[in-house]
Formats: C-alpha cells, structure tokens, sequence
C-alpha cells in the first residue's frame, strides 16, 4: 500500500486534481533545487512525486488556491 493514502491528503487537498497538481510542482522544486523540507531518512518514498506527498500529509506544504471570477 502506498503511503500516505489518498483518503489522508483529500482532507487535506480538496480534490485529486489539485493534489496531483502540486505533487507535480513539488516534485519538479525537489528535483531542480535539490531541497527537502525533511531529513532523508524521514522519507518512506525514495521517488520525488512520493516525498512531496508525504511533506503534503505532514503540513509543510501550505496549498493556496486564487478564485478566479468570471
């Protein structure tokens, strides 16, 4: 089973599309940067895509969405 679990981060991201959607720009900021918010041996994920779901569960990452009106 793949931690941590989508049940988990729905409560936290409002719908799939947004939590992929910052995984996704999470992931790319690791990548490029070479930052963790998190000691590499607190990680249960070696992928990128995987750690930024785990910083999303644990609150060190905020999401912030704008409205936009039409």
């Amino acid at each position: 089973m793949l931690e941590p679990s989508i049940d988990k981060l729905l409560n936290i991201v409002d719908s799939k599309y947004k939590l992929v959607h910052v995984a996704a720009i999470r992931s790319k900021q690791m990548l490029e940067n070479k930052h963790f918010q998190m000691k590499e041996s607190e990680y249960m994920n070696k992928r990128t895509i995987g750690r930024a779901l785990e910083e999303l569960e644990k609150g060190l990452i905020v999401v912030k969405f704008k409205h936009h009106d039409n």
